[in-house]
């Protein structure tokens, strides 16, 4: 059953921490079946009681998954394994195309920023005690909120989309609750729900987000919050179109008391409207990150939302970091009003080059998928032979792998280092390495 491997530990908090080192150290693989409760307890000479509560712990941890009277097994993708870590490096001479960042000619430059930041601390220093919330930048970021359609509701600041997320998830929902997801979807997000303890369940999506169908279906199992992407979808690209919004918040207002996050990443480096789901339940957020658009060094993120989440997601801040850096708040501030970036440009351009990537591949016979942002979805019908015959041609590819739970296989590419030179030849790549596309293209 284990192999070679054998747990060792009288405690529950030695039995538990040591399967996860075991499975860290990859000397308990994915899908490995762990002993019954009982046979396990005799063979360490503990009550059984005692190996219930290990493997309690390991549940909660997302370290394994019990199925009845089918057992106990390692997660196919634990906690302590990041998605990340699912990756190809690229040797020289071989362009990386599968990191995700933003092209760095599009991000502004950050020393007048933080220049006037420094200005305005000499001035109005942050000291303890003051609000956690730069004044300006609650209210410019209210107001693209206001043009967006996204309904009334305080703004916080946090470190990032994932900061804000695992913490509004962390202000309502307990071990064990599900959450919604998009499959495939943000490997971020998916790592991060089986490691708060929280059990992801996938939903199928298209081109307009969500599937309504399998989103009803979750919904009908007794999910406790949903996470949306409205725009720029990661991996995908698919946006929510207003008919597909209305049949989505329909689903959702049947449902009031789940916790609606919606993640707008996508905020200022796309082109297409948003359709905010937002208001239909009693809880719910919409966060806006500043990385696409301004740098992932900026660590920024605001949120809205119903004044109960945002005062939790507040008061808790305040217990660990505090607030965000007010001089990142501050440059942030600056950027959005000197106009550093033109958002329409850097649509117009990640678009150009996504567009014509989704046109090249239509030419050649091979379904891809990218409506907005930076990214293009391919399906394939055998990813980890893709993966190699793209890095054999040239590229490096992000494995679907990283984004997937249930879906079928594909790779994702960014389109952020793409010249118009470069899609021809990577198109003729991809034509070669996907092969007959699988008869569902998403999840």
């Amino acid at each position: 059953m284990l192999g070679e491997y054998r747990i060792t530990g009288r405690g529950a908090a030695e039995i538990s921490a040591g399967v996860e080192r075991a499975v860290g150290r990859g000397e308990l693989v994915p899908g490995q079946l762990l002993p019954p409760m009982r046979e396990l307890a005799a063979e360490l000479g503990v009550n059984p009681n005692t190996v219930a509560a290990a493997y309690r712990t390991l549940r909660e941890r997302g370290v394994i998954e019990t199925a009845g009277r089918r057992g106990s097994r390692i997660r196919p993708r634990p906690a302590s394994t990041a998605r990340g870590s699912i990756r190809v490096e690229a040797p020289p001479g071989v362009r990386d195309v599968s990191e995700g960042n933003p092209d760095p000619a599009l991000l502004p430059p950050l020393h007048d920023a933080l220049a006037a930041a420094a200005r305005h601390n000499a001035r109005e220093p942050m000291l303890y005690g003051r609000a956690p919330v730069d004044p300006e930048l609650a209210k410019l970021a209210r107001a693209d909120l206001d043009a967006d359609g996204v309904p009334p509701g305080p703004v916080a600041v946090t470190s990032g989309s994932l900061d804000a997320i695992e913490r509004v998830l962390a202000a309502h929902l307990r071990t064990g609750d599900a959450v919604a997801v998009e499959d495939p979807g943000w490997g971020g997000l998916l790592d991060l729900v089986p490691a708060l303890g929280l059990r992801p369940v996938p939903v199928g999506l298209d081109d307009e987000g969500p599937r309504p169908a399998d989103l009803d279906r979750a919904l009908r199992s007794g999910v406790r919050a949903v996470v949306v992407t409205d725009r720029a979808q990661n991996p995908t690209g698919a946006v929510v179109g207003a008919a597909r919004a209305q049949e989505l918040r329909a689903l959702l207002e049947a449902r009031p008391e789940v916790l609606l996050i919606e993640d707008d990443h996508g905020h200022r480096i796309v082109d297409v409207p948003l359709h905010p789901l937002a208001g239909v339940t009693d809880a719910w957020v919409l966060v806006r990150s500043t990385a696409k658009a301004y740098g992932p060094d900026l660590r920024l993120a605001v949120l809205t939302g119903d004044a109960v989440t945002v005062d939790r997601v507040l008061g808790r801040q305040q217990l660990g970091p505090g607030w965000v850096s007010r001089l990142l708040q501050r440059a942030v501030v600056h950027l959005w009003t000197s106009g550093a970036v033109d958002a329409r440009a850097v649509a117009r351009s990640y678009g150009r080059r996504r567009d014509g990537l989704v046109r090249a591949l239509a030419d050649r016979g091979v379904e891809a998928h990218g409506r907005s942002g930076m990214n293009v979805w391919v399906p394939v019908a055998d990813e980890t032979g893709a993966v190699a015959r793209l890095l054999r041609a040239g590229w490096a590819v992000a494995p679907g792998a990283r984004f997937r739970m249930a879906a079928p296989p594909g790779v994702r590419l960014t389109v952020s280092s793409l010249t118009d030179a470069d899609i021809g030849p990577v198109a003729d790549a991809l034509a070669e390495a996907a092969g007959p596309a699988p008869a569902r293209a998403y999840g």
